[in-house]
């Protein structure tokens, strides 16, 4: 291989493209539609976005084997530079509703893509030790990803609102930072990227697809696994897509009435920084503990931070207790989504782990999609203190399902 950079000059910076698309997709553009005066049952339908992360393990074969992994890269984020300077100039149209849409789902496709081509590249351009040493590395770049998105983005749009009176000239500007952040990325990348000599795979690598889903499909207890990914964050797709709703409905609407900035505040700077230190608290307790003994408690901890929405919901507390109560539910997220991800790991087995973890991702992908469908119409139907209270006893079904997973060695 070519090694032209050491890896922490690129794998910072591709795993923070990684995480940015992801997040104003399905986040970020919650915040934007809600403040463009699109209702709630609009917004739970925006969960039909996570589509492309579902099915992307259809079309990872065609990135394994046309074309080499960093191509892929550099023309995925020209693509997604152009596609974010196109969406920011939508969103002024009269055909803002349609343009917006069809520019969300064609940026999740080509992000999805991005992501299989970064996974790649990754396994390609590190050896094994690398790839174990820069674990913390990437997983820590995709979350100040994501905590750029939904929380210094959000946060200047926000200010924009304020100073230019104009929410769709606000948030025409605020999309214009993610097309220079991917113009840049992709100049970079496309000096600074090593030609891995392995790159592209072989045809082999394409029949072996098939055995991949094969594989996975009959292992033992498969039913029983496939039904855990689908239930263990049953509750928090319906709650994350009327969070942001909810804190930005005024009170006749039984929200809370904060402002933009306040919301990027809640989510993206205290709530992001508690979900980082849950993330690596949960790690540390795994290596520690072993899965098998962490899951049960992190799966508590993922969930029982909900009730703090009934609260919020009931009591309407100050800006400043919102920001405790949101960082706390995101810690416990933080610990529940690790022993959840270290779980799908553990389950995909040789020689077909990659494709095995592409595809329990998109089982939980689409797990996520559907209940997110529909958390929209079942919030105007119920108010916000009830839905908030069904989705406390929606988590319960993923948690019982943990009781039928098959251990084995491997989860100590």
């Amino acid at each position: 291989m070519k090694q032209s950079s050491p890896p922490w000059l690129y794998v910072p910076t591709l795993y923070f493209a990684e995480g940015l698309p992801y997040v104003i997709v399905n986040t970020v553009s919650v915040i934007l539609y809600k403040r463009m005066g699109m209702s709630n049952e609009f917004i739970g339908l925006t969960s039909v976005l996570y589509l492309p992360w579902v099915f992307k393990m259809f079309w990872s074969p065609v990135v394994d084997v046309r074309g080499t992994k960093r191509r892929w890269i550099v023309c995925a984020q020209t693509a997604l530079a152009l596609l974010f300077a196109l969406l920011g100039l939508s969103i002024q149209t009269p055909q803002f509703v349609v343009l917006t849409l069809a520019l969300f789902v064609t940026i999740a496709f080509v992000s999805a893509t991005h992501d299989i081509a970064v996974d790649g590249y990754y396994m390609l351009a590190l050896d094994l030790r690398q790839q174990a040493f820069y674990m913390g590395v990437r997983s820590l770049c995709y979350r100040l990803a994501l905590m750029f998105g939904q929380g210094l983005l959000v946060v200047w749009a926000g200010s924009l609102e304020q100073s230019t009176g104009s929410i769709p000239i606000s948030w025409m500007l605020a999309m214009f930072v993610p097309a220079v952040v991917f113009s840049a990325a992709c100049l970079l990348h496309l000096l600074r990227l090593p030609c891995p000599g392995s790159d592209p795979g072989s045809a082999a690598q394409q029949r072996g697809f098939t055995n991949a889903f094969m594989t996975y499909f009959t292992q033992p207890g498969i039913v029983r696994i496939v039904l855990f990914i689908l239930l263990y964050r049953l509750g928090e797709a319906m709650l994350v897509k009327m969070a942001a709703p909810f804190l930005l409905d005024d009170a006749s609407a039984g929200g809370l009435g904060l402002g933009t900035a306040a919301v990027g505040y809640a989510y993206g700077t205290a709530g992001m920084l508690s979900l980082t230190a849950g993330g690596l608290a949960g790690g540390w307790l795994i290596a520690r503990f072993g899965l098998r003994r962490c899951i049960w408690p992190m799966a508590l901890m993922l969930n029982a931070p909900d009730l703090v929405y009934i609260y919020m919901a009931a009591a309407r507390p100050e800006t400043w207790l919102v920001y405790v109560l949101v960082s706390c539910e995101q810690f416990g997220y933080g610990l529940g989504f690790t022993a959840f991800s270290v779980y799908l790991m553990y389950i995909a087995r040789e020689p077909y782990k990659t494709s095995h973890f592409a595809i329990s991702t998109g089982l939980m992908a689409l797990g996520m999609m559907v209940p997110g469908m529909l958390s929209g119409y079942v919030q105007q139907l119920m108010g916000y203190t009830a839905f908030f209270t069904l989705v406390t006893a929606l988590t319960i079904p993923g948690m019982l399902m943990i009781c039928f997973l098959p251990f084995d060695e491997r989860f100590r």
